[in-house]
């Protein structure tokens, strides 16, 4: 089957008692002609590679730019004292979620998910669980193929690209996808998942894509944090039973049809937004200038 609308995964799973993963795992296999063992490994391959990312995480690596690096080190450093309001889960989830987009800005090696800008929302919820809850690799696995069906519906109908759509494309689809995830991993159903998207996805709605000078760095890396939050925040609402009121399919068109609107200054050309303020302005003078 594709995977053209959350509404046919949720069909699928009552028609063929399937969970939402396996759902997914079966359109891979199909897609791509692959056996089961094949697409798992490859989507261990995935997961290894956002694990490996994190361990070589350091600090003190800066962008060519030098606007981004250390900022993960920081709020690693502020949490183990003890001091964030944000308690210690969500205190790392802030810190991986930096981390991991600071090393995309410094040319490491990172996992698109569903873009290289949004690349550090899905593994910043995902490995603090791993070792709160002691999660198996299977049930990563399990996550991360419901994280891979939500972002393959949300290009489907959508898009996943700042170019395209805005940051709600890409920070909105990776906290979505996120959002979703988690609650598999906390064993909600089907509906839940829907829900814990829907509403990830809606609290981002018309978010503008504003590269200052045309770089991946500010404001995306700290934006990285806004939607790895925004997912937990929706997880815990699906799971609590807290439901969207506008179907997820539906929102899903609607950040299309917001996308499609959004003024071409808003999507990553750096011509609108904080990359034509004052400083914004600056900064990409000093970059041209730097670059001859």
């Amino acid at each position: 089957m594709s995977l053209d609308s959350m509404a046919d995964i949720l069909h699928c799973m009552e028609q063929e008692g399937k969970e939402f993963w396996e759902v997914v795992l079966a359109a891979d296999m199909e897609e791509r002609q692959v056996s089961r063992e094949s697409s798992l490994a490859k989507m261990l391959t995935t997961w290894q590679a956002m694990v490996d990312a994190s361990d070589s995480y350091t600090g003190d690596r800066r962008s060519v730019s030098g606007l981004v690096g250390g900022d993960g080190l920081k709020m690693r450093q502020y949490a183990i004292r003890g001091k964030a309001m944000s308690g210690g889960y969500v205190s790392e989830v802030i810190a991986e979620a930096l981390s991991m987009a600071e090393s995309n800005a410094c040319m490491r090696r990172i996992v698109a998910a569903p873009t290289a800008g949004a690349c550090g929302v899905l593994p910043a919820v995902l490995l603090p669980l791993c070792k709160y809850e002691e999660l198996n690799q299977r049930q990563i696995l399990e996550a991360l193929y419901v994280a891979s069906g939500i972002g393959a519906v949300i290009a489907y109908r959508a898009c996943i690209a700042g170019a395209a759509g805005g940051c709600q494309a890409e920070i909105g689809t990776a906290s979505a996808m996120a959002a979703g995830a988690l609650v598999a991993l906390r064993g909600g159903s089907g509906q839940q998942i829907c829900h814990a998207v829907a509403m990830a996805l809606k609290n981002l709605l018309g978010l503008i894509c504003d590269p200052v000078a045309g770089l991946v760095e500010v404001p995306c890396v700290k934006r990285n944090v806004v939607g790895a939050v925004n997912a937990v925040s929706a997880a815990d609402m699906a799971l609590a039973g807290i439901e969207s009121r506008i179907p997820v399919d539906e929102v899903i068109d609607a950040m299309g049809e917001v996308g499609r609107r959004i003024p071409v200054e808003f999507r990553e050309t750096a011509l609108g937004g904080l990359a034509v303020t004052p400083t914004g302005k600056a900064i990409n003078e000093k970059m041209r200038q730097s670059r001859g």
